[in-house]
Order: C-alpha cells, then sequence, then structure tokens
C-alpha cells in the first residue's frame, strides 16, 4: 500500500473514532450505536468506496435498515434521530475518504465538533437568536445565494452600462456589513464590536461599511458615535489595502505611496481617537442591548439606486483617450471602488502605459472620488449630524494624502 492508500484508510478510521467517541460520551449506556458501532461503519463505508458505486448504496442502504430497527426500539426513551443521521453520515464518510482523505477527515470533525456543541447551538438558536434576526438572516441569505447569483455580471448597454450583480452586491455587503456590525455589538459590546467590524468591513468595501454603519446608528441614534467611530476605522483598512495591491502589482510605487497613506492613516487613526474619547458608552450598550433588528433592507437597496445614478453621471466623462484618459477613467471608477481602481492605475504603471507620477496621481484621484462617495455614504442613514462628521473626516484624510503626495512629488522621491 503506498501513502495516499494509507491516508485513505486512515481518514475513514480517524472519522470513525472521533464520531464514535463523542456519540459514546453523549449517549446512555444501553444506546444501540456507540463508539465500535461508528468505527465499524466509517471502514464498512471505505471498503464499499473501495469496490464501486454499487457497494456504497448496499451498504448505506443496510445500515438505514439497522438504524431503523435501532431507532424502533429506543425511540421511547430517546426520540431524536440525530445519532441515527450521523451513523449514516459516517458511512458516507468513509466511502468518500478513499477518493479524498482530506475534504472527508474535515467533514468528520465537523460533524463531531456540531454533535459535541449540542447545548450552545440549542441555546443559541432558543434563546440568544430572536426572531426577528432569523428572519433578517434568511433575508440576507436568500439575497446573497439566490438572487445575486441570477443577476449577470457585465455591463447592461440600455442601462447605460451599469452592472447590476455588483450594485446589488454592494446591497448586500451593506446588509452583510450591518449584520456584522449587530452581533459583534451583542458579541464585544458597542465600543470594541463596531470598531471591530468597521476594520473587517473596511477591508470589503469601506464605502459600503460606512453605508452600513450610517443605517445603524440611524435605527439607534444612541449609538451614533459608536458607528461614527465604525465608520471612521475602515479607512484604516482601506490604506493598508492599497498598500498590499501596490506592493504586489507595482513595487516602484510604493515607497512615494507610502509617504502619502501614512498620513492618511494618521488622520484616520486621530479621528478614531477623538470620537472614542467623546462616546459615552454606557447609554450606547444599552440602546444595543436593545436593539434587535440586524439591518434595513430597504435603506442597503436605496443606497444601491443612489450610487446607480452617481456612477450614470459620472459615465458620461470617459470621452477622454491617451494618458488623460486613463487617468480620468481610473478617477471615475473610483467612485465604485478605490481598491480595484488603484490595481489599475498600478498595472498600467507597470505595463508602461502610465509614468510613475501619472499613475500615483490616478490613485489619488480615484482615492478623492471614492471619498466622496464615501461622504455620500454617511447621509444614507439620514442623519445630518452623523453624515457631516463623517464628510468632514474623509475631507480631511483626503487632504492629509494629497499633502504628502506633494511633498513626496516637491523633494524628487516619486520617479519620472
Amino acid at each position: 500500500m503506498d501513502l495516499s492508500a494509507i491516508a485513505a484508510w486512515a481518514a475513514a478510521l480517524g472519522v470513525g473514532l472521533l464520531i464514535g467517541i463523542e456519540r459514546e460520551r453523549s449517549q446512555p449506556p444501553d444506546s444501540p450505536a456507540g463508539l465500535r458501532s461508528f468505527v465499524l461503519a466509517a471502514l464498512a463505508g471505505a471498503v464499499a468506496g473501495k469496490l464501486g458505486g454499487i457497494a456504497v448504496a448496499v451498504t448505506v442502504g443496510a445500515f438505514a435498515l439497522l438504524t431503523l430497527a435501532g431507532y424502533l426500539q429506543t425511540r421511547r426513551n430517546d426520540p431524536g434521530l440525530t445519532t441515527e443521521f450521523a451513523l449514516l453520515l459516517t458511512v458516507l464518510l468513509g466511502a468518500l475518504a478513499q477518493d479524498t482523505p482530506g475534504p472527508a477527515a474535515a467533514l468528520g470533525v465537523l460533524v463531531a465538533g456540531t454533535l459535541a456543541a449540542k447545548s450552545v447551538l440549542h441555546d443559541f438558536a432558543r434563546r440568544v437568536l430572536s426572531a426577528q434576526e432569523l428572519q433578517h438572516g434568511l433575508l440576507l441569505g436568500a439575497a446573497a445565494l439566490i438572487v445575486l447569483p441570477l443577476l449577470p455580471d457585465q455591463r447592461i448597454a440600455w442601462l447605460a452600462g451599469l452592472n447590476l450583480h455588483r450594485l446589488w452586491l454592494l446591497a448586500v455587503l451593506v446588509m452583510a456589513i450591518e449584520s456584522l456590525g449587530h452581533v459583534a455589538v451583542r458579541a464585544l459590546g458597542t465600543g470594541r464590536g463596531l470598531a471591530l467590524s468597521g476594520l473587517a468591513g473596511g477591508f470589503v468595501s469601506s464605502t459600503a461599511t460606512i453605508a452600513g454603519m450610517a443605517q445603524q446608528a440611524r435605527q439607534v441614534p444612541a449609538m451614533s458615535g459608536a458607528c461614527l467611530r465604525g465608520a471612521a476605522t475602515s479607512n484604516l483598512a482601506t490604506a493598508v489595502e492599497l498598500s498590499i495591491l501596490v506592493a504586489l502589482l507595482a513595487p516602484a510605487l510604493l515607497p512615494v505611496l507610502v509617504l502619502a497613506l501614512v498620513p492618511y492613516a494618521v488622520g484616520a487613526g486621530l479621528a478614531v481617537a477623538w470620537i472614542w474619547l467623546r462616546l459615552p458608552a454606557s447609554s450606547a450598550d444599552d440602546a444595543a442591548s436593545r436593539s434587535q433588528r440586524p439591518f434595513n433592507p430597504w435603506h442597503a437597496l436605496a443606497f444601491a439606486a443612489a450610487l446607480a445614478l452617481v456612477l450614470l453621471v459620472a459615465e458620461a466623462a470617459r470621452g477622454l483617450s491617451g494618458p488623460m484618459g486613463a487617468i480620468a477613467t481610473v478617477g471615475i471608477a473610483g467612485f465604485a471602488d478605490a481598491h480595484s481602481s488603484a490595481a489599475s492605475a498600478a498595472q498600467l504603471a507597470a505595463g508602461g502605459a502610465l509614468s510613475p507620477r501619472a499613475a500615483l496621481f490616478a490613485i489619488g484621484l480615484a482615492l478623492t472620488t471614492n471619498a466622496a462617495t464615501k461622504a455620500f455614504a454617511g447621509f444614507a442613514g439620514g442623519q445630518a449630524r452623523f453624515g457631516a462628521a463623517n464628510a468632514l473626516i474623509q475631507a480631511a484624510i483626503i487632504a492629509l494624502f494629497w499633502a504628502g503626495l506633494w511633498l513626496a512629488f516637491a523633494v524628487g522621491a516619486a520617479p519620472g
């Protein structure tokens, strides 16, 4: 036997042992399926997997009859079907291990972990999770897994070049980031929860993060300060991600870009610290504990629709050609996403289509237009104070970015 065959049999045996040990500890002593039963089930599935599909079907059928007989004997004392389903799944995992031992072993760990977390999962479903949170979770799942794949991921001519897939994705991101913030607040409290979700959301879309925080602030006005801090934190993720993208695509631009991004990040950090000092944590935590609504889908859809109007207006400026046209195109694309726009400029510089100075200017332009979109997103929740504070932060950090870039150009740090 070679190493791959040994790994396949070891994975099947390990799955049987792991699930069997969990069931042995969880079931009463007179349970019909214990450690030995699960080990034998996994090995039977492994043997059937070696013999072929017919053997697997016969083996699963035989174990189904055996588990049915066992259930009929024990259903008065234990009406659940968890052990019976786990036994049949163990047979299938044993068969799967003969072809792909790695995924089979991973699924075995997942099954055992799910079985062992019975009390935690039951407590979460019955006590922690509210009915409204469940409804919103199903709505978010439908928006992401049903509607999103059905929309074409391409520019549609009769809609003036809009990409419905990306617009809907933005709405889904807004809802997901709001939900992430809701869960983080319940788990970690208002202060740390929203700051962490803002930072994590910024790596996906800082614009969507700010829109989500604005809408959450509208739902719970007492959390406005914490939401504004989470929105400001997302700008730190923008600086980090831009640095990584440029380092990978056009390393020669990175030393100069860092001189501009450092003031940008410092400004964002100071904004976060300033908001943190002014936040009344107690009232915000009390309000968060009463909030049971993870997100408002209508606000997310309205934000995506409004952004579509912004993109339609910006699309009219694509008529230029040559280097100036490339810079203008990158800047216009920044209204939707600064990360992809900056990556495009870096690729143009790496390919020689743009000079390093022109590429850095294009990245700054994309960051500026994206800041305008972020400022617009801050008003998505309908709170003038939140929107104005966010717009002020965006203006300040963009000014710091351009000051850093101008200084780099002035001292000759930027290549020609």
